[in-house]
């Protein structure tokens, strides 16, 4: 792919540590370009489970891939509030007009009321013993969930509720195009 611009769509693949696909995204358009992250949107945008189950996102969300940090955060733009979903995963590549990471489940999902619950600590205690996680890769992903944790607490600008919603309309703008 050429050099990635404003209104590029890509597709999304999620990936688990074994390299099997988990979970796919027919379509994230390019919303902006930073040093340390890229910034795409989507709604209504087909996925495709591993198993076949086939469904679509419900409301625009705003996605953030980051270069260098151990996470990913879907910013979902409800009627009720925003709403994070963050996955532990690694930074993301991009490869045949595709963004792709391996996800490794552990989730943080923070609420319109700023409260937060960390997710699917037994679907990763039960990867982690069936794919053999090193100790290193163990020590990265319960890092990355603490730096996430931190970030979000401390203000990380992508947790910026202005930010997120001139991304959201941007992304409308775009979407019409």
């Amino acid at each position: 792919m050429e050099k990635l611009k404003i209104g590029d769509r890509l597709q999304i693949q999620c990936y688990k540590h074994d390299g099997k696909v988990h979970r796919c995204w027919d379509e994230a358009v390019l919303l902006d370009i930073k040093k340390d992250y890229m910034v795409f949107g989507n709604e209504r945008t087909l996925v495709t489970e591993a198993q076949g189950n086939i469904w679509r996102t419900k409301e625009p969300s705003v996605l953030y891939f980051f270069k260098d940090r151990w996470y990913n955060i879907i910013v979902q733009l409800k009627k009720t509030g925003v709403t994070y979903y963050c996955n532990i995963a690694t930074p993301y590549i991009i490869e045949d007009e595709t963004i792709k990471y391996i996800d490794y489940d552990l989730d943080l999902r923070i609420f319109p009321s700023g409260s937060f619950k960390i997710l699917d600590r037994q679907e990763y205690k039960y990867h982690k013993r069936k794919m053999n996680y090193s100790n290193d890769l163990d020590i990265a992903i319960r890092s990355a969930l603490s730096e996430l944790i931190n970030d979000y607490q401390s203000g990380f600008k992508v947790f910026d509720l202005d930010t997120n919603l001139k991304y959201g309309e941007l992304y409308q703008r775009l979407r019409k195009k």
